[in-house]
């Protein structure tokens, strides 16, 4: 990450479980979703694991940053 005091993370629960927003900097939005978009099904994937080990319905969504 070339600016990782960039990166925010929002959550929103409602009753059909937590979102989880991520925003980072414009430079950094290929490293996130990676090649093919690997890297972003990653994550998912892992927090998907995590939250259904622990009985949470969890979802991220990787936003896209404000153009400046």
């Amino acid at each position: 990450m070339s600016k990782p005091e960039a990166i925010k993370i929002e959550n929103k629960i409602d009753e059909l479980g937590t979102l989880l927003t991520v925003t980072v900097d414009k430079e950094d939005m290929g490293k996130i979703i990676g090649k093919a978009g690997e890297t972003a099904k990653a994550i998912r994937r892992l927090i998907h694991q995590w939250g259904m080990t622990n009985q949470a319905r969890i979802a991220i969504k990787i936003s896209e940053p404000l153009l400046k």
